[in-house]
């Protein structure tokens, strides 16, 4: 840490507040690629922005279903759902505006698909109809396909918007991206416990209740309060 109490980034870079101008300012969306994922990468800035009105909403990509394939696929879609949004309303401290997209999980459309031309067109009139300003994303460079596909996504419904959007990238699995070229964000720190606590709305992904699939990692619960999300000049 810094002596002003701001995350040193690669030995020596800060990360500008989100509390500091512009961003202070901005409206969010967040795209996450799967249930779960919005607590993983972005729970302290649902915390924050919740907090202080400039949380547009978040958009689910995928139904989730790809995590437990020897589930029944209906039923673990609604549940993953549900889990979705016990988390927000821990992160949030209220019910949060969610768009299920419902991508099969695991099969990313790309760009000039049909499913992706048309999921790009009904994020542009969400943002255009909640005023959102910024989107927060995975990272480009994920190993996941989905969560590169949501990448692809965002600075596709960026370009094609009549509104000024920015769009800033956050890590679930990859690596953190080079500082260079890019303005580093960091939030406000989060309750202690609190994303433990939103991660644990995830009871799919966290036990046994679905039986073999996907588990988060135990190290997971152990997150840092606070999120860093990298933003690129448009």
């Amino acid at each position: 840490m810094g002596s002003d109490g701001a995350p040193v980034v690669s030995g020596h870079l800060r990360a500008a507040s989100l509390s500091a101008r512009p961003w202070r300012s901005l409206r969010w969306l967040v795209i996450a690629p799967h249930p779960d994922d919005e607590t993983l990468g972005t729970g302290a800035l649902i915390y924050q922005t919740a907090r202080e009105k400039r949380l547009a909403g978040i958009a689910y990509l995928t139904d989730g279903s790809g995590s437990h394939p020897a589930s029944v696929g209906r039923n673990l879609i609604a549940t993953r759902k549900r889990e979705a949004a016990l988390a927000l309303r821990r992160l949030a401290g209220e019910t949060v505006d969610t768009l299920h997209l419902d991508w099969r999980d695991a099969s990313p459309a790309h760009p000039g698909d049909p499913l992706f031309d048309h999921t790009c067109r009904r994020l542009i009139v969400l943002c255009v109809a909640r005023q959102v300003d910024a989107i927060a994303v995975t990272a480009l460079h994920e190993p996941h396909c989905d969560h590169a596909a949501a990448a692809r996504l965002a600075y596709a419904v960026r370009d094609a918007s009549p509104r000024p959007l920015r769009v800033a990238e956050y890590v679930v699995w990859g690596e953190r991206p080079s500082p260079r070229g890019r303005t580093l964000l960091r939030t406000l720190p989060m309750p202690a416990g609190l994303r433990r606590h939103a991660l644990a709305a995830h009871r799919s992904q966290t036990g046994t209740s679905q039986g073999q699939g996907f588990r988060l990692p135990r190290s997971l619960s152990r997150m840092a309060a606070i999120d860093i999300l990298y933003h690129t000049g448009d």
